[in-house]
């Protein structure tokens, strides 16, 4: 709120304000969340403001101006420069390493002077070993320089009522200096950017002889915010197009920046998008984040239409806009990310700013304003998924424990996210090679095989057989097949999507790769037998076997990733390589298909001499066997399974349900009060 030109930055404590959340966009969370950046790029619609809680409105910036943005902290210095190609050149080489470097440029007495940094690192130590990562990178470029660890122990001198007052100053001492801004209207220069006190202190004495007009000091164990006032060239490296870059220092170095009138904020380093609300700079674990607080249905604009299809029926869109709701605001009195509740990626919910705003959305949003989803008096997480699969997951199939909130129900809407699509026909193809084509591009023949397994012919030209009934621009085909072409059909399946997939074959070495460091038992290799053992109320899978030996997971949903990325754990799997025989009797017998095996043919018994070898069962269903020995997974549904289901939320509201009976369908127990 913008009162008597004074910036009102609201207090931390406002953050579980019922009507606002706090999402970090950039922030070092340690395991559980790692986004970060050296920098931000911002500008606004209309007059905008920098300012801190305590003191108000430091900075106004006009409509449209570009600023950067970062934290002072622990750093490397690469080289500097008075040459403009070295300096672009070093910069060019770090943008491509771990090392995220930033330029800044001095107009000093004695010319431009160009820094090139990296960092922040969280830790001095971090820092040092940085550096001798940096000489590697730009060796070439030092000209008998050494990258050099820097912190936040400056020399600080004078006390200027202005900017240029401070600036004339600073280009007399030369590098390693900065006009600081110590308060509104307050001005002084900080040289050093030392690592430690003693350096520092050293600095302050060399300036003290150099500059006897001037009062130095040591600053040190700061309690209030300093912005350093610098240029900044790293956006263009063609040529030289200083931005104004604020670099925010101090012991808790933290500012508010806000729009005048509400108008949108651009993060360029988030692909340019815009965003409702305030951004807050910080630092936290050592570097920088940025954090957009912003009002709960704002925010919801975005989410509801990032989350599903904004052409959805209005009851659909209604029902996500109250789970993620509860879902926010469930999160956001955890305060799970210490400075924020929540992030802007799928680890919480996916927030891309107003570019998702849509009519149809914002209106599901304004609708249902501050209704969420409450069970013995609290807000529930509202957690949801993509599809189900037909059937929700009960919570001990995903945590492995219970709760009333959740429960394995049928969501027959799920099967709609297939309605659209194509199927596919697996193919067995003239060179014993199989995969599958759409069906849009064939044509049955009328003819069949000895077996009675129907054959297609292909009716446009290069027509792509993939490995999977589904299009991967990333993956080569198995085959190309022209106008003309036949092919043996052995099964006819939807195309691949959020209802029902395919998935593999993945071979032992790739299913060991995936399981490394996910289990607490190490499984032995190589896999030849993956077996699920254990399936929970839905169906999902809570237990699998690999070689007998169970893949104990932290739970049981933690499968999915365990076993390759599969999109949930309610699957089977089939291996390439093993059949199973039901003699007359009644006895099955599971083998692996090895060269030699007996098989009978139309010529009569025969020895199988390898490739692929087509088996089938009473039904006439076909399957193909190889020597590979690798395993498919066959599944339905994407994500935990919990709670709603988008696809099904669709279905039910195509059937005439309301966002109330919708919601209470999914969520056991609760109720939908508005807050």
């Amino acid at each position: 709120m913008l009162l008597a030109g004074s910036l009102q930055v609201p207090a931390l404590a406002d953050s579980v304000l019922q009507d606002e959340v706090r999402v970090a966009m950039y922030l070092d969370f340690g395991g559980t969340y790692k986004s970060t950046t050296p920098a931000v790029t911002l500008q606004a619609g209309s007059q905008w403001h920098v300012g801190t809680e305590a003191a108000g409105t430091w900075l106004q910036f006009e409509s449209g101006q570009s600023v950067r943005f970062s934290v002072d902290g622990y750093k490397v210095k690469a080289l500097e420069s008075a040459d403009w190609n070295t300096a672009s050149a070093a910069v060019k080489i770090l943008q491509g390493t771990a090392d995220k470097p930033v330029a800044f440029v001095q107009n000093n007495l004695s010319g431009k002077l160009y820094e090139v940094y990296t960092g922040p690192y969280a830790t001095a130590s971090e820092a040092q070993t940085a550096a001798a990562r940096v000489a590697t990178s730009v060796a070439s470029y030092l000209k008998g320089q050494s990258p050099a660890v820097q912190g936040s122990f400056y020399a600080a001198g004078g006390a200027f009522a202005t900017e240029g007052e401070a600036e004339a100053v600073r280009s007399s001492v030369g590098s390693n200096a900065a006009v600081a801004m110590t308060s509104p209207g307050q001005y002084a220069v900080w040289v050093g950017g030392a690592a430690s006190e003693a350096e520092a202190s050293s600095v302050q004495a060399t300036l003290s002889q150099s500059y006897p007009q001037v009062s130095w000091q040591v600053e040190s164990g700061l309690t209030s915010t300093v912005l350093l006032l610098r240029q900044d060239v790293t956006l263009n490296l063609e040529s030289p197009s200083p931005v104004k870059h604020i670099q925010v220092a101090g012991s808790d170095p933290r500012v508010t920046i806000q729009d005048s009138d509400d108008s949108l904020i651009q993060v360029a380093e988030r692909n340019g998008r815009s965003y409702r609300g305030s951004f807050e700079v910080s630092r936290y674990n050592g570097v920088f984040a940025l954090v957009n607080q912003v009002p709960m249905d704002q925010y919801l604009y975005s989410v509801v239409a990032a989350e599903v299809p904004s052409s959805w029926p209005q009851e659909s869109l209604k029902a996500q806009a109250v789970a993620a709701r509860s879902y926010a605001l469930y999160n956001a009195n955890l305060n799970k990310f210490k400075i924020a509740g929540l992030v802007d990626t799928t680890l919480s919910q996916v927030y891309n700013g107003a570019e998702k705003e849509v009519a149809s959305v914002i209106s599901a949003v304004d609708s249902t304003s501050g209704e969420v989803l409450m069970a013995n008096g609290q807000v529930i997480e509202g957690l949801f998924s993509s599809n189900s699969g037909g059937i929700t997951a009960d919570p001990t199939e995903i945590w492995g424990n219970q709760s009333p909130t959740y429960a394995a129900v049928t969501s027959s809407g799920d099967q709609s996210a297939e309605s659209a699509l194509y199927d596919w026909y697996y193919v067995l193809l003239n060179n014993g090679q199989t995969g599958y084509v759409r069906e849009d591009n064939t044509a049955m023949t009328g003819t069949a095989t000895a077996a009675g397994l129907k054959k297609l012919s292909v009716t446009t030209s290069s027509v792509m057989v993939r490995q999977l009934p589904m299009i991967q621009s990333n993956v080569d085909p198995v085959a190309k097949l022209n106008p003309g072409d036949q092919a043996i059909i052995l099964d006819k399946v939807s195309e691949s999507s959020s209802y029902a997939w395919i998935r593999g074959p993945y071979s032992s070495e790739e299913l060991l790769a995936a399981l490394k460091g996910k289990t607490t038992t190490e499984v032995s290799g190589p896999i030849l037998s993956l077996e699920i053992t254990q399936r929970g109320p839905s169906g999902r899978v809570i237990q699998v076997k690999a070689n007998g030996q169970i893949i104990d997971v932290k739970y049981p949903d933690a499968l999915r990733s365990a076993l390759n990325g599969l999109p949930s754990t309610l699957f089977d799997i089939v291996p390439t390589g093993r059949y199973t025989v039901q003699s007359a009797g009644g006895v099955a017998q599971s083998a692996a298909v090895s060269a030699g095996v007996k098989i009978q043919t139309a010529s009569g018994l025969q020895d199988w001499s390898g490739g692929n070898l087509v088996v089938m069962n009473e039904s006439q269903e076909a399957r193909v066997l190889n020597q590979t020995q690798k395993f498919l997974f066959f599944g339905q549904g994407n994500g935990h399974g919990l709670g709603l289901s988008q696809w099904g939320a669709k279905g039910m509201a195509d059937q005439g349900y309301d966002y109330r009976q919708i919601l209470q369908h999914y969520y056991q127990n609760v109720t939908i009060d508005k807050r």
